[in-house]
């Protein structure tokens, strides 16, 4: 599996993760799918979706920080998927890149962030298995959102200026919520429940 997988992230997957965000944020800018104007087929402009609006871009920030938790993981299950996606990513970037400018794509970075803590890690887990149970019950829109946004948050998390910056506040927020989490736990008394 390991020639399947990478730890690396070229320009050209890093171009085709910036592309699948800007046409993400330009969709969500122009309102849904019928770009702000009418709706499919003649529909009015509320079938399309409003334009703007923040709660539309839930499933894809959630995918985001997903796909950078999945980072955190290198040695798990997730962050194995998480290398091989990377290593699809490279290839299907360094296609298209080649296509479009005849260009190869260079070693852009090495994909590392902050890794999970063992408080960090419930979280996570806690997580995949919520997500796991309710998998079936999620639209398809949102799926589709947020399975981009955890392949976005992949490729986009390396290990050198803003994309570092965000790696580190969410991994570090992750390991920091659950220690405080397990603290309330740890020394919560019964009797104050009551």
């Amino acid at each position: 599996m390991n020639q399947f997988a990478t730890s690396t992230v070229t320009t050209a997957g890093f171009a085709l993760a910036l592309g699948l965000l800007g046409a993400e944020l330009w969709q969500w800018w122009k309102g849904g799918s019928g770009g702000g104007g009418k709706g499919k087929a003649g529909a009015p402009a509320e079938a399309g979706g409003p334009a703007r609006d923040p709660k539309a871009l839930i499933p894809l920030v959630f995918g985001i920080v997903f796909g950078i938790l999945m980072v955190g993981c290198p040695s798990g299950a997730l962050g194995k998927a998480g290398s091989v996606l990377r290593w699809g990513g490279n290839g299907a970037g360094g296609a298209i890149m080649g296509f479009v400018t005849g260009q190869d794509g260079a070693e852009f970075a090495q994909a590392t962030a902050p890794r999970l803590d063992e408080y960090g890690a419930v979280l996570v887990t806690a997580l995949v298995i919520a997500l796991w149970i309710v998998r079936k019950k999620i639209p398809k829109l949102p799926k589709g959102k947020w399975k981009k946004g955890v392949f976005i948050g992949l490729m986009l998390c390396i290990s050198t200026g803003t994309a570092a910056l965000v790696a580190q506040t969410v991994i570090g927020g992750t390991n920091d919520l659950g220690r405080q989490a397990f603290g309330i736990i740890k020394n919560a008394d019964l009797g104050d429940l009551a």
